[in-house]
């Protein structure tokens, strides 16, 4: 260990391969040392080196310290049984005195170890991959010869190369903002589009199963950068704490051309119509904000028709009966059924309950010059390694760039919105860093389509604060940043006898919608169940196991093997009970890397959301049940904040400005020329991903934009 011997003398690494082959031993499979883990220390070295001073080195010197006292010889030269019985009590935290917490030092030292074997091997362990091929986990596309991936190069301006005036400026190139780029573009009209963060290729996403949209434990693999680019959660004592893009209280969105689209899991869901209707249905619950939509299905229905055509949307129209009519089949056939699928499904038949595939923002045929999905084994949280994966990115934002009257500008801030009289916007104001020096400029435009995801959206609003408008554009009323919502997740696991996984991505295939509405027992709303995607297997290991299950040794190196492939995860979103309180404001004492204030959030959850989440479980243990499950265990959520990547309701669309941002369509109160294309519009955000329904509001919106143009 190179690095590490700069810190750990030969004895104190002689111990700590003695551990961590303790932790996972040999048998017929390789153990943690044999299998790379030590190069994955190293790593993690050199970019930690406090964990390892403050913690790591201190607990193996005082293990070794424990071994001589009771046994009279150093931990490595110990009996395997012996060496377990001092991990035990690690464990256990049944040690004396000790300079570190014995039980931390133990839990960090194995989710290292855990960390280096079943991680993916370009992060310095699980050499040659055998530990997946141990567990049967089988990462990229089926076909192990494939081409390397196409992508169509987005060409992007400097400032120097941008007009001093656009017909419309478009902030964010994720899912709302390539439609409205598209739509506007092949309109006749000049677009600019603004995306804070990058163009990334395929191989610039990578595929680090530590660092992605799934699990970010050290970082993620799109946007923001870790470093200047803060948020703050507001403490109850008035006080802020600030958090990293990677850390799950900061609710990050890939930042990245496609936004979320660029990785996300692309169910591709319609809202039910009693999804624009809550309040109306099932009152209003204290403490909440719930409200009807100013429109309904019946608006919203030929566009959702135009996202699954225009974007690309496999699934089958006959399925989930009682979501809202039809006027046409999808554009795709759905992607096959699943082992795990089809065991759910003759389950569901036994329950007498109607369930149905999956619609997906996947190509299950070729389309467009782009191949069928590859059923890629790390579907979610990366990019899609045949590019066959339907976002902003490679469908609406490759049109808009075609017409020729498109401009795309990367890695570049929209700080504020230029506004004369609380009705005009004027134009925008763009910061970037090149080679570290700041740049700044200015853009006229016609028209502003605000199109950052919930929090950013409703940042910037805050932040263009003017003479006229004190407190942030349209908000005279106080609604801007309100109603921050995401989804609440509920479900169970359970265990089969036999294997229900083949490993086929994207691994969802089955959902019943049953419970999205009438469930009774005064609950308001409900939400979607669905067999899970596929999982990671270091994911597997943090989240999947059986609350009791062996964790390490050779009874948790069985455990991973024999639960792997035999696990199933059905789980859904509810549909979340908004409040006023849980929202975006600006932060008073913290700024980003351009000394802009950053968002800070705040609010809870409602317990009636809570409420609608156990039910969920209770289903969804019921399902895995009926399936002849050996075990089952149910998942429960935190009453935290909810936002992540289904964020949305900060610029809600109504009529009334006292209680709303934007109006039916999307355009800020008294404004005739600022609008919002992003699922900050949303009154409540369904039981199902919000994806779809963004689209096609986005759709709406601009076709609205053009009339007015």
């Amino acid at each position: 260990m190179t690095k590490g011997q700069q810190h750990f003398s030969i004895k104190v690494c002689s111990i700590l391969e003695a551990v961590a082959n303790r932790l996972i031993p040999e048998d017929a499979w390789p153990s943690a040392t044999d299998g790379g883990v030590l190069a994955y220390l190293e790593c993690r070295v050199g970019e930690d080196i406090k964990t390892w001073i403050d913690l790591i080195e201190p607990g193996l010197r005082a293990l070794d310290a424990d071994a001589l006292a009771l046994h009279g010889r150093s931990f490595s030269e110990l009996s395997s049984e012996d060496q377990d019985a001092l991990l035990h009590d690690l464990e256990h935290d049944r040690v004396g005195d000790w300079p570190v917490s014995a039980k931390h030092f133990f839990i960090t030292l194995l989710s290292l170890v855990i960390e280096g074997y079943y991680g993916n091997p370009e992060s310095g362990g699980n050499r040659e991959g055998k530990s997946w091929e141990m567990i049967g986990f089988r990462p990229g596309p089926v076909s192990e010869i494939h081409e390397p991936i196409l992508e169509i190069d987005l060409s992007q301006k400097t400032f120097n190369q941008l007009r001093d005036q656009y017909d419309v400026v478009v902030v964010g190139a994720g899912a709302g903002g390539s439609v409205a780029a598209a739509v506007l573009a092949e309109a006749g009209l000049r677009v600019l589009v603004v995306e804070r963060g990058s163009w990334l290729r395929y191989s610039q996403v990578g595929n680090d199963h530590l660092r992605n949209h799934r699990f970010s434990k050290y970082g993620h693999n799109t946007g923001p950068g870790l470093e200047g680019n803060p948020r703050t959660i507001l403490l109850s004592d008035g006080s802020e704490r600030t958090t990293s893009p990677f850390e799950g209280d900061y609710h990050n969105n890939a930042m990245t051309v496609g936004g979320g689209t660029r990785v996300y899991g692309a169910q591709a869901w319609r809202f039910h119509p009693d999804d624009f209707r809550m309040a109306t249905r099932y009152g209003i619950p204290d403490r909440s904000s719930l409200s009807d939509w100013p429109i309904g299905y019946d608006d919203l229905e030929p566009y959702y028709e135009r996202a699954e055509l225009e974007v690309g949307v496999s699934g089958d129209s006959a399925a989930h009966p009682g979501r809202g009519k039809r006027r046409h089949p999808y554009p795709m056939p759905a992607l096959p059924q699943t082992l795990e699928g089809e065991r759910l499904a003759r389950a569901a038949v036994n329950l007498g309950w109607t369930v149905g595939p999956v619609p997906l923002l996947i190509n299950s045929v070729e389309r467009d010059g782009r191949p069928a999905c590859g059923r890629c084994g790390q579907c979610v949280g990366f990019a899609c390694p045949t590019n066959s994966k339907n976002g902003g990115h490679n469908t609406m934002l490759v049109r808009a760039m075609a017409t020729g009257n498109c401009d795309l500008v990367t890695d570049t801030m929209v700080e504020r919105i230029d506004t004369e009289g609380s009705r005009h916007a004027t134009g925008v104001r763009l910061v970037q860093s090149v080679a570290g020096s700041v740049q700044r400029t200015q853009v006229r435009a016609g028209h502003v389509v605000v199109a950052a995801g919930a929090i950013e959206s409703a940042r910037l609003l805050l932040n263009s604060a003017s003479d006229a408008e004190p407190h942030g554009i349209g908000n005279r009323y106080g609604q801007v940043g309100r109603n921050l919502q995401g989804h609440v997740y509920a479900g169970a696991y359970a265990l089969f006898d036999e294997p229900i996984q083949e490993g086929l991505g994207p691994g969802v295939s089955i959902a019943t919608c049953r419970f999205a509405h009438g469930n009774g027992d005064g609950i308001v709303g409900g939400g979607m169940l669905a067999n899970e995607f596929t999982r990671l297997p270091v994911i597997h290991w943090y989240r999947a196991l059986p609350p009791d299950a062996a964790r390490w040794g050779s009874a948790g190196k069985e455990t991973m093997r024999e639960t792997y492939l035999r696990t199933s995860h059905v789980q859904g979103p509810i549909q979340e009970i908004p409040t006023a309180e849980s929202r975006v404001q600006l932060s008073p004492t913290v700024k980003d890397r351009f000394g802009i204030p950053v968002a800070q959030l705040s609010g809870d959850v409602h317990p009636e959301s809570l409420r609608a989440a156990a039910m969920l479980s209770e289903q969804a243990e019921t399902w895995l049940s009926a399936a002849g499950a050996r075990r089952v265990w149910r998942t429960r959520p935190g009453g935290g904040l909810s936002a992540g990547q289904h964020q949305a309701g900060t610029l809600r669309m109504g009529t009334d400005p006292s209680t709303s941002v934007t109006d039916p369509f999307g355009r800020v109160h008294g404004y005739d020329n600022l609008w919002v294309s992003d699922g900050s519009v949303h009154v409540t955000n369904g039981g199902v991903n919000p994806v779809l329904t963004i689209l096609a509001l986005a759709f709406r919106t601009a076709e609205n934009l053009v009339k007015h143009a």
